[in-house]
């Protein structure tokens, strides 16, 4: 399935408020980010941090699956919305 930019950011914010309500999992996500709570805030509707948003989620088949269980979509659902963000149409070697 092919998402356009805006429907792309959309879920990616939606990922960034699910990130947000898992405390161990931001937390690591600002750890490996190098964010403050005050970029998230700061940055929420930036293409290019919601690319990163979405490039942590894909970083664990886990989180895939339970950020796309808790949004009724499918798994491979976020490659292809990651594919729509900034840098997304770089090379996939996957």
């Amino acid at each position: 399935m092919r998402y356009t930019n805006e429907q792309a950011e959309l879920i990616a914010i939606q990922a960034l408020g699910w990130l947000s309500g898992q405390d161990d999992l931001m937390m690591t996500f600002l750890g490996t980010t190098g964010s403050g709570l005050d970029d998230v805030r700061e940055r929420a509707g930036d293409a290019e941090f919601l690319a990163s948003v979405m490039d942590f989620i894909l970083m664990d088949d886990d989180w895939i699956k339970m950020f796309c269980d808790d949004h009724s979509l499918p798994y491979d659902a976020l490659q292809h919305i990651r594919m729509a963000l900034p840098g997304g149409s770089l090379p996939n070697w996957c």
